[in-house]
């Protein structure tokens, strides 16, 4: 189970962690934190060092009821922080975390290596062409709606079956246009209620079936920092224990906040399943 990244093969039967990087100032758990080059540059390198295979860049904070922004304004948060990622870390394969195609194409042009859409080109029609026309892995997320109304839209018969009929119907889109590279995101908190999310997880090795990698990202979300009364701050164990869990019944990349403990996980249960 490989991917394509730049010309580099990663094998993903061993399961990686990919760290979030974001240039938002309104982000759940991280906004506002990275503002300038320094700090963007001590975060990715600290990730980098923690064992990070790839960094998630973000300029789009779609949290739960955020702000829209334009997509001039997206680029200009990200492109310049993919730049300086890579003059300072030139191997550093960067994954760029947007719905719009337009965001995309520049950001594989300045260097990112991955589109990671949590759309699944459901928000922009050209996403899916343009992602065929640069030939980079695509990740696509399951979700309904937008952002800004994700969370009035819960309602499934079965939220398991419903996903994985979503994943064969985007993935048959997909692979007609000649998209190889394919990554499964369940969207955990995405137009899902907190029940739903942990019905999903119980259910994840189904996801198996689809015969792709699978992402896994419930970093300090809601379905931890809710259920057991805490902040996301405060999340970070939560975060472990629902990884652990998502690795056994499948996931072949974790996207974190926390690089160092996510990377922790993986060596753990490596050594479980060696």
């Amino acid at each position: 189970m490989t991917i394509n990244c730049k010309g580099t093969l990663i094998d993903l039967s061993t399961p990686k962690v990919m760290g979030i990087l974001n240039i938002t100032p309104d982000s759940f758990y991280d906004g506002g934190v990275l503002q300038n080059e320094k700090q963007i540059l001590v975060q990715a390198e600290k990730m980098l060092n923690e064992g990070a295979a790839f960094l998630d860049i973000g300029g789009y904070s779609s949290r739960p009821g955020a702000t829209d922004i334009s997509g001039s304004e997206e680029i200009n948060r990200v492109i310049p922080a993919i730049e300086l990622v890579l003059k300072n870390f030139p191997q550093a394969q960067i994954s760029i975390d947007t719905f719009r195609s337009e965001v995309a194409k520049k950001a594989v042009e300045s260097g990112a290596a991955i589109i990671n859409d949590i759309s699944a080109g459901m928000l922009d029609e050209a996403m899916l062409p343009t992602v065929a026309e640069l030939q980079v892995p695509y990740v696509m997320m399951h979700m309904r709606g937008t952002p800004q109304n994700m969370q009035t839209l819960t309602d499934y018969e079965n939220v398991t079956l419903n996903v994985l009929r979503y994943f064969s119907e985007r993935m048959a889109a997909a692979r007609a246009l000649g998209i190889n590279d394919i990554i499964a995101d369940p969207g955990f908190g995405f137009a899902k209620t907190i029940p739903q999310n942990f019905e999903m997880l119980s259910h994840l090795e189904l996801f198996k079936n689809l015969n792709v990698p699978l992402l896994i990202g419930v970093s300090r979300k809601g379905m931890i920092h809710k259920t057991l009364n805490i902040s996301p701050q405060e999340a970070l164990n939560g975060t472990t224990a629902l990884n652990s869990i998502a690795l056994l019944k499948g996931a072949n990349i974790l996207r974190v906040h926390d690089v160092k403990e996510a990377v922790e996980v993986v060596h753990l249960f490596e050594a479980l399943t060696a």
